[in-house]
């Protein structure tokens, strides 16, 4: 008799930062990784190799996130490979600066594909796929939000609009897709450092929290694991920030290098 096939999971953005290390989480946790990446193909397919060597079954997927029919189609290629998916961890997103008096339509709209149109279609499509096996599959689906929706602050003006309407979305989703999908959101605080910040910055605001410092990489993708797991789950947010939601800041992390 052959083995079960391991659960399949789909984690966007994989190929770098948090979503390299939520991927490797799962791999180590038995899980096969479907690798999604934007641009990053040679990462990714080095990712997909890394895993591979763990034992897991891993292959990358690339498909642009602001393409909804390309997100539209990504399931399904998913599935094709792996003759199944189980998961979703909705990871990328754009994270371009506005504020109220650079906010534009334009700008708005380039945040809204990746950071909130994808993950809804990938959910939507995963619980599709879920109903289509047919017994008792049963999946879920992890967003990664932003501790900032706990502790606003007016930078970033599109892309913490689409975080809060992805917070809302978990909520309706879970609601929607309910029992065959679970979906949960997870939010970090500051993890790595931004394209606008140096390292000596990151260092200086990562220790601003109650506990001394705020969320690494590990402590995110083991979250997002207990998430994937725990089937008592849905509807509501992880905040894994250090409690940094409970300070409040008038600037965005990567803005405060004073």
């Amino acid at each position: 008799m052959n083995p079960p096939s391991p659960s399949i999971v789909l984690v966007t953005g994989a190929a770098h930062r948090l979503g390299r290390e939520i991927a490797l989480t799962l791999a180590r946790a038995g899980w096969g990784i479907a690798i999604h990446y934007g641009q990053s193909e040679v990462a990714a397919e080095t990712l997909a190799s890394e895993i591979r060597e763990i034992g897991a079954p891993a292959a990358a997927f690339g498909c642009d996130l602001a393409d909804e029919a390309a997100v539209g189609q990504l399931t399904a290629r998913v599935v094709e490979h792996f003759g199944r998916l189980d998961a979703v961890v909705n990871n990328a997103g754009l994270f371009e600066y506005d504020d109220a008096a650079t906010f534009s339509g334009a700008n708005l709209q380039a945040h809204l594909g990746p950071n909130l149109v994808a993950p809804i279609i990938l959910a939507r499509d995963l619980a599709q796929h879920l109903q289509a096996r047919g017994g008792e599959a049963r999946g879920a689906v992890v967003n990664l939000l932003d501790q900032k929706l706990w502790n606003y602050n007016p930078d970033f003006l599109s892309y913490s609009l689409t975080k809060a309407a992805m917070a809302a979305a978990t909520t309706m989703l879970a609601q929607a897709l309910a029992p065959t999908v679970r979906v949960v959101g997870v939010a970090p605080g500051l993890t790595l450092p931004s394209h606008l910040q140096s390292q000596e910055a990151f260092e200086r605001t990562h220790a601003l929290s109650p506990l001394g410092r705020s969320s690494r990489p590990q402590d995110v993708a083991e979250a997002v694991h207990f998430a994937l797991r725990n089937p008592a789950i849905t509807g509501t947010t992880l905040l894994i920030d250090g409690g940094q939601h409970l300070i409040g800041f008038h600037r965005d992390f990567s803005l405060m290098q004073d």
